[in-house]
């Protein structure tokens, strides 16, 4: 049994830590950690030290007499879970055996709990929990006994496991989900509701769950199981949740389910950092907290240890335009620095040579690479950046995410290219020959053989409508194989090679556009990609020229990869999302024009502005020192034209005059940006937070 008798409140049973909380925590974060027992929302901005107040909000709850045991502290990482862990040890360990706190991931703490109750629900207590590899593989199988016919319409094995997990986590039902967030896959919504619902049987079958049935067991099991409810609303008489602006539907119900009655709840978040509702994290589980818990002690911490007065100026003034959030406003407890710039660049060119000079201007006064970062909203925004830095060698890694040019979907259509540019190229042909649906390795290799075999000089496209070449197709590679061939011929025109840019057009338009649609999702933009690439491409003079461009972003990373030591510090290029967290010096964010910052796809209702603003909002105040705001006020499509971009709404309606919160630089009519960015000397400047990314810990 897990239920044990409440603690003892007297003096003898309370342990004494020793910890001057006065001293070491700020007005704000001691009456947080202070607080009563009972509901308590902590409103944390930006760098104001909610670990640290979480931390010492469990030690002084140890401090009134509750036991490790009584003590559920929930996060999102395990990296987070063993940071609090290590600091809660370090405030209290001397005196209390913290090992005793369950303290993890949601998904840590249901697989535990789970372990104990799964004869319940119908589970051996020996149930395997699949990883996102063996999910995909069952799911593969589901796919497979529904006997599908090859249809490059149903999506992939991935697609599918993100629509039962969203459906899942949101607590929709699959067909809900396929409307609202998934309408490319309702020409197949039978198959998926088969797909989804076999998949379910299959897990249940052989005692398997993944991660989203961990939670969504809990969950089960409290709502049909009152006794085993009221064990562990007994047992957790302490519950703890970070980021809980993070929290979906389906979380936000397990942290209430087990508050209980009791509602000895502490949530710590940032409603202005609330930017993962494409993962289906809700918003109004933080917003609504003091709805759903009626005089809850509110507490904002929004004394900033991390950015400059000038950088949160200019936070405050954005994120003050939201009106679903708690308002506040950061206060510096930093010196004053440099002011934000606005860059205005005459294109994405311009932008990538100016943010390319000023790190090496950085570099050269003595501030590490390491200390600097470049984010955008999207990955496809960075690709004249890296080939940029890799032409002056300034070493970059993409966070969470490979290079730009080394994306499956960008290789495919390079791979394209190459075969035009070179008909002999057998690797690009295989690599694109096996997109056809029904095409494996091993025709793939029999028609290579087969074109080779034909007469020297015979046009590709010919090639492939050669009848010993189509006898080799599978029945099923029919359709497929003859809107390839229709692509090739396209692609192989005399006149094609001089437009590389339309080349990938035509790539698109042939085909390839449709199996991206149909196999991602819509938040993973794989088309936005390509068609930014075909932008790109339209600047260079033919295909030989683009082509030998791209390979020497290719040469560089293998360089990267197998040159032996890589380099002491690199550039950091990241998505706003990917960032979220982290701290740099100087940070630079690219492309801030509507349509890209923010992406026109999920700006169209006021709820999605106002999650892009939050996005915003994490970019900026990412910096600690200096920030720079960046758009290209011009772009060249295909067909050589330039097409003027409108800054964005983010920018524009920041104050301005005497009251704008950054200087401006703009472009000069013939490219080169004007009005040079005042240096700060690294000496000048503090060192960075010995305390880690978050830069919390001064008090």
């Amino acid at each position: 049994m897990l239920t044990r008798a409440p603690p003892s409140m007297s003096p003898s049973a309370t342990p004494s830590l020793g910890i001057d909380y006065a001293a070491l925590l700020n007005a704000e974060q001691l009456a947080a950690v202070e607080a009563a027992p009972g509901p308590v929302l902590v409103i944390a901005g930006a760098g104001s030290g909610k670990t640290r107040t979480l931390t010492f909000r469990v030690a002084r709850m140890l401090e009134r007499g509750m036991s490790p045991d009584f003590i559920l502290l929930l996060t999102f990482t395990n990296k987070a879970a063993r940071e609090m862990t290590r600091r809660v040890e370090e405030l209290a360990g001397a005196v209390v055996d913290t090992r005793r706190i369950l303290a993890g991931t949601f998904h840590h703490a249901a697989h535990l709990l789970l372990r104990q109750y799964a004869g319940l629900l119908g589970f051996s207590r020996g149930f395997t929990v699949l990883d996102r590899e063996d999910s995909r593989d069952l799911m593969s199988t589901c796919l497979a006994e529904r006997k599908l016919k090859s249809d490059k319409r149903f999506p992939r094995a991935d697609a599918v496991l993100d629509v039962v997990s969203l459906a899942t986590n949101l607590q929709q039902p699959v067909s809900r989900v396929l409307v609202e967030r998934r309408p490319q896959f309702l020409p197949v919504a039978p198959e998926m509701f088969a797909t989804a619902a076999r998949f379910h049987q299959r897990k249940a079958q052989m005692h398997l769950m993944d991660y989203d049935d961990l939670l969504a067991h809990l969950k089960r099991l409290l709502v049909e199981h009152a006794s085993v409810r009221a064990e562990l609303t007994e047992r957790f008489q302490c519950v703890l949740v970070d980021e809980y602006q993070d929290t979906n539907p389906l979380q936000g119900d397990l942290v209430d389910l087990l508050a209980g009655e009791r509602k000895n709840l502490t949530v710590v978040g940032d409603d202005c950092q609330s930017i993962y509702s494409f993962r289906g994290a809700e918003l109004s589980n933080i917003v609504d907290f003091p709805v759903r818990y009626p005089g809850c002690a509110l507490h904002p911490l929004t004394r900033n240890y991390r950015s400059t007065p000038e950088i949160l100026r200019l936070a405050n003034a954005s994120i003050a335009k939201n009106t679903r959030q708690f308002p506040k406003a950061l206060t510096a407890e930093r010196a004053s620095g440099v002011m934000p710039r606005v860059v205005g660049t005459l294109d994405g060119l311009e932008q990538a040579a100016f943010v390319a000079q000023r790190v090496q201007e950085l570099r050269d006064q003595g501030l590490s690479l390491e200390d600097m970062a470049v984010l955008y909203r999207a990955h496809s925004h960075s690709l004249e950046l890296q080939l940029e830095l890799t032409r002056r060698d300034i070493p970059f890694r993409v966070r969470s995410g490979v290079r730009f040019f080394e994306q499956a979907h960008v290789k495919d259509v390079l791979a394209y290219l190459k075969l035009v540019h070179n008909p002999a190229d057998e690797l690009a042909f295989k690599r694109i020959i096996q997109r056809v649906p029904g095409v494996g390795s091993a025709t793939a290799e029999h028609l290579w053989t087969a074109l080779r075999a034909l007469p020297e000089g015979t046009p590709l496209a010919e090639g492939l409508g050669r009848s010993e070449v189509r006898a080799l197709v599978p029945r099923k590679a029919t359709e497929g194989f003859g809107r390839f061939a229709q692509v090739l011929g396209v692609l192989t025109r005399p006149e094609a090679a001089r437009a590389p840019g339309a080349l990938i057009e035509a790539v698109l338009a042939g085909g390839y556009a449709e199996q991206l649609r149909a196999e991602f999702s819509e938040e993973e933009r794989r088309e936005d990609d390509l068609r930014q690439l075909a932008e790109f491409a339209a600047r260079f003079e033919d295909l030989s020229h683009f082509l030998a461009d791209i390979a020497l972003v290719a040469e560089f990373s293998a360089r990267g990869a197998l040159g032996g030591e890589p380099p002491e510090t690199q550039l950091t290029l990241s998505t706003v999302h990917q960032a979220k967290g982290l701290e740099w010096r100087a940070v630079f964010v690219l492309w801030l024009t509507e349509g890209r910052f923010p992406l026109t796809a999920v700006a169209r209702l006021p709820e999605d502005e106002e999650e892009e603003r939050r996005l915003f909002y994490v970019a900026v105040t990412r910096a600690r020192d200096e920030l720079a705001l960046l758009y290209p006020e011009s772009s060249r499509p295909r067909d050589g034209e330039r097409v003027l971009l409108r800054v964005s709404r983010f920018i524009e309606e920041l104050p301005t005059g005497e009251e704008a919160p950054y200087a401006r630089n703009t472009p000069s009519p013939v490219g080169g940006v004007v009005a040079e960015v005042p240096d700060a000397p690294p000496e000048a400047l503090p060192p960075r937070s010995p305390e880690g990314p978050e830069g919390e810990e001064r008090p």
